[in-house]
């Protein structure tokens, strides 16, 4: 399966299929909240949400993967991740872009 962010792939035909996507829902832990915030107070790298929010990415895209996989893709062209807060604590990861099967 090929993921990219541009809008085509050059020297290939495809037809498009339609959205795939993915998305997992994080929320933090409060023994590492309380050792993220003081780490937060003297200006460091929060190392534990970082290694949250990478590993979620992750799954988002391995999750548009498999979505587009159902659909009988072989890319995902213009591909997208977005975060949002679903609620204090907790982000959604989002992956998305266009389906297409090479023809």
């Amino acid at each position: 399966m090929i993921f990219t962010t541009a809008n085509e792939i050059p020297g290939r035909n495809y037809e498009i299929i339609g959205l795939a996507m993915g998305n997992t829902i994080q929320t933090r832990n409060i023994g590492r909240d309380i050792t993220q915030g003081l780490r937060s107070v003297v200006g460091k790298e929060l190392v534990a949400y970082n290694e949250m929010l990478t590993k979620a990415r992750e799954i988002a895209v391995e999750r548009m993967g498999q979505d587009a996989m159902a659909k009988g893709a072989d890319a995902v062209i213009a591909m997208r991740i977005t975060t949002s807060m679903v609620m204090a604590g907790a982000a959604e990861i989002l992956a998305y872009g266009t389906a297409v099967r090479f023809v």
